[in-house]
């Protein structure tokens, strides 16, 4: 149990009300409980400010309390982040080496790892201290692992893959597979041998059954502090720069260069060889087919400027509405 002062204190805030407060737990806004707490990080939750039973709330205006109990934080967000992970639930998890792994006996392992049952570690492998893999899963031969992992259960990563510390890749993920290369000779396709390697730095993760493929003859690079969610695909040569983030379903074509700190949300499809500049925000479904400065918001299919797609959409309606008019008329 926590009082209303240390979760203020673990989060740097400003408890408003009862600071001996016990709070349990963490709740909705929308389907608050008495005892945890809840937050408001989007406006369209206002409404329940005054209607939710949580018994604190963590907000970034006092004035928003209605003489509520809370904590008041710039980033609302964040604190309930640190907070969540506070009330995480324990899950007693084995550690050590299974007896039915089988490890290579000339692969380099850490200090204090997990390994589940039925994972193959193979030739030349390393993996580094505290790190953990799950059961069912493969590393290939001269792949390395850093420190401070968590790699889940039926996972392969291929060989000769690099994965920095403190990452975390979820199940069904594939990490180093061939990039989709043929040429076509008189009705035969012929396969372009994939030789290059994965690439993945500090703080990653990825999400379930997402598919990272191996480089042609470059290497295939996540900068440090990506963020891929469930079922993202990155073909041969793609380059995510420091801090990106995609979310569900996105996909993007060969040789691709993304800047730092670019959003793209779901379903987000990118043509290949193309350059994406830093701080781009793309929204969902956007196509893009050809370079973009960077530092802008996106949308549509292809690619524009945020404004600009809205104006089309708009003029879009209006052709309808006069077509519907014209039929009137005629009729």
């Amino acid at each position: 149990m926590k009082t209303l002062l240390d979760l203020a204190k673990l989060v740097n805030g400003k408890v408003i009300g009862d600071k001996t407060m016990i709070i349990s737990g963490v709740s909705e806004i929308q389907n608050g409980k008495e005892s945890t707490i809840t937050f408001l990080g989007n406006s369209k939750y206002k409404k329940y400010l005054s209607s939710t039973k949580a018994s604190a709330i963590i907000v970034d205006d006092n004035s928003l309390l209605n003489d509520k109990s809370g904590i008041v934080h710039n980033n609302p967000q964040l604190a309930i982040a640190k907070i969540l992970g506070e009330f995480s639930p324990k899950i007693d998890k084995k550690t050590g080496i299974s007896k039915t792994a089988y490890i290579s006996p000339n692969a380099k392992i850490g200090k204090n790892i997990t390994i589940g049952n039925f994972s193959v570690i193979e030739d030349e492998v390393i993996i580094g201290d505290n790190t953990i893999i799950g059961s069912n899963t493969t590393i290939s031969n001269k792949t390395s692992i850093g420190n401070n992992c968590n790699i889940f259960s039926n996972i392969h990563i291929y060989n000769s893959c690099t994965i920095g510390n403190n990452c975390i890749i979820h199940s069904g993920t594939i990490i180093g597979s061939d990039g989709f290369g043929y040429v076509t000779e008189n009705g035969d396709h012929h396969k372009i041998p994939q030789n290059g390697n994965v690439i993945i730095g500090d703080k990653v993760e990825i999400g379930a059954n997402s598919a990272i493929d191996r480089g042609t003859i470059g290497d295939t690079v996540l900068g440090d502090q990506c963020k891929l969610d469930n079922h993202v695909h990155l073909a041969h040569n793609v380059h995510l720069g420091k801090g990106c983030i995609l979310t569900a379903a996105v996909t993007i074509a060969g040789s691709v260069n993304v800047g730092e700190f670019c959003i793209f949300a779901g379903h987000v499809g990118v043509a290949p060889h193309v350059t994406i500049g830093a701080h781009s925000i793309l929204a969902a479904k956007t196509g893009v087919t050809k370079s973009l400065s960077g530092g802008k918001v996106y949308a549509g299919m292809p690619a524009r400027e945020i404004r600009e797609q809205h104006k089309r959409d708009a003029l879009y309606s209006e052709v309808i509405k006069m077509k519907k008019q014209l039929m009137s008329l005629k009729k």
